[in-house]
């Protein structure tokens, strides 16, 4: 039998190495150039957001820490070591920031940590208009912070406020919320419970959501009660958010600032409302004190990142 006849020539590829087109970029060759002319795009997009952190974070976290060391006097930059540690630690108002700043952050864990997960407790047990009442729990944090706090304002007002007028309703006489030392902190810690409890409670609800049913059923057949169901079933299933939520709480409760300065105008009745950062800001804008201001906000921060190295430690050995 002969051979079949080919019709066409047979097809050569050219193995021949392509010039690369004018004005092309060239890329570097081997596995790396590969992965980079794959991912090109994901890294430009990386390579800005790691600017971004590195203005906006990494650069003032370490002029912070040079000007704590620093003095500035009419223009000239001198270094003075530990003097602004110094004169912060002699400010008569420095233990009373730190007692003001703890107390504040007691009684937002008591509150702020409490009502969200109680709060997400209630709604997890709808069937019906979930979506409503998230809406309706996450409104105040999609308000401007100005706004909600002067709503509060408004609310205290021991003249016209609508909590003095429940009161009234009761026969309880007028409080000055927000001129009495004894009472000045409860109400800026109030008004901040509201403003920020929505993203905590949408959190606890997304990790109530994902425990599963049978250990409630099987709560249930051994008798336990709503309680037992909650202490035993649903705070041990969600423990990892609920220590995660705690640092974070704790971080953020020791840096506030934007409450007690609108509702009281910082340092508050006989300086009952006067915080770590509100002093940080009298040292910078009122008495240009940059290096205190620096130097005060550097002791903060080591005593909130030691403070979350302690959690980290101590979560990981409890895990191990």
């Amino acid at each position: 039998m002969s051979a079949p006849i080919l019709t066409k020539d047979p097809v050569v590829k050219d193995r021949r190495p392509r010039r690369p087109r004018a004005g092309a970029p060239h890329l570097p060759g081997g596995e790396f150039g590969k992965n980079l002319r794959r991912n090109i795009t994901a890294h430009g997009f990386l390579i800005g957001a790691v600017l971004c952190f590195a203005f906006f974070s990494w650069y003032p976290i370490v002029r912070e820490f040079l000007l704590a060391f620093q003095k500035t006097e009419d223009g000239r930059v001198s270094w003075v070591g530990w003097d602004n540690f110094v004169t912060v630690w002699n400010d008569p108002a420095f233990g009373q920031a730190w007692r003001n700043t703890l107390w504040f952050t007691v009684l937002a864990l008591i509150l702020g940590f409490v009502v969200p997960f109680v709060t997400a407790l209630i709604i997890n047990e709808f069937r019906h208009g979930q979506g409503y009442l998230r809406l309706l729990v996450y409104l105040p944090v999609m308000l401007p912070p100005t706004a909600s706090v002067l709503l509060f304002k408004y609310l205290y007002d021991p003249g016209y406020g609508m909590f003095n007028e429940i009161l009234g309703v009761f026969g309880v006489p007028a409080q000055q919320w927000l001129q009495d030392p004894d009472t000045a902190m409860l109400s800026v810690v109030v008004a901040s419970t509201w403003m920020n409890m929505g993203g905590a409670t949408l959190i606890y609800l997304a990790a109530l959501q994902s425990v599963p049913g049978e250990l409630y059923e099987a709560a249930e057949l051994d008798g336990a009660g709503l309680l037992r169901k909650v202490w035993h079933v649903t705070v041990p299933q969600t423990r990892l958010i609920l220590l995660l939520m705690l640092l974070m709480q704790i971080i953020a409760t020791m840096q506030v600032f934007i409450e007690p300065f609108l509702l009281t105008g910082g340092a508050g009745p006989e300086g009952s409302t006067t915080t770590i950062v509100y002093l940080i800001y009298q040292y910078a804008f009122n008495f240009n004190n940059y290096g205190a201001a620096a130097a005060l906000g550097l002791l903060l921060l080591v005593l909130l990142a030691g403070f979350s190295a302690a959690y980290t430690r101590l979560n990981r050995a409890e895990q191990d």
